[in-house]
């Protein structure tokens, strides 16, 4: 079997869903963001490339909520086979299905479970508070530890461990999302090799 094929890495997730968007023309410097999960809220939701829609997957189990925009970024592969997850500071929460341009200004490592994680964490472009913010050196410590703090103890009803690894630079960063998308257009190669053949 092919590296590109397999569960990881359907066919639905390609052109003509929300994953097959371009990640806009400035990538990596500024993104494309579909929010799935509005700030403040305490329900899961993710987007749903065969039906082509958002789907409730579940409400926390924690008495917590996400504490930025979540969502993920268009025409790109994580290392886990979705979209490269990010997750943008913001003071208004938006809605599911939301487009935000967003600026990168750094990356946290994870462990969910046994798997590695990794979080883009963005500011919005079109939001003049957030102009200063270029690096996570720029954000307020205790964002930070809000950050850890969530991703840490949010599954920790579900009995699944969430381990948080650190942050990484701005370069970092940089290096992951380009690697996620040269991974996506690997696969989309492969897929239009294969419909040929």
């Amino acid at each position: 079997m092919s590296k590109f094929e397999g569960p990881k890495f359907p066919a639905t997730i390609f052109p003509g869903t929300l994953y097959g968007l371009d990640p806009g023309p400035d990538f990596p410097r500024i993104v494309r963001m579909i929010v799935e999960i509005p700030k403040n809220s305490s329900n899961k939701y993710e987007y749903d490339p065969e039906a082509r829609t958002f789907r409730l997957d579940r409400a926390l189990y924690s008495p917590m909520h996400y504490p930025a925009e979540y969502g993920f970024i268009p025409g790109t592969i994580a290392d886990d086979g979705d979209p490269l997850d990010v997750l943008c500071l913001i003071d208004h929460s938006t809605f599911t299905g939301c487009l935000i341009e967003v600026r990168p200004v750094g990356i946290l490592d994870l462990i969910d479970q046994t798997t590695t994680d990794q979080k883009i964490i963005a500011t919005p472009v079109k939001d003049p508070r957030y102009e200063r913010v270029q690096t996570i050196e720029d954000l307020p410590p205790h964002v930070i530890r809000e950050f850890e703090h969530f991703f840490t103890i949010y599954k920790e009803l579900e009995n699944k461990v969430v381990e948080t690894r650190g942050w990484r630079t701005l370069q970092h960063a940089f290096d992951t999302m380009i690697a996620s998308r040269h991974r996506y257009q690997e696969v989309l190669l492969h897929l239009a090799q294969k419909r040929r053949a």
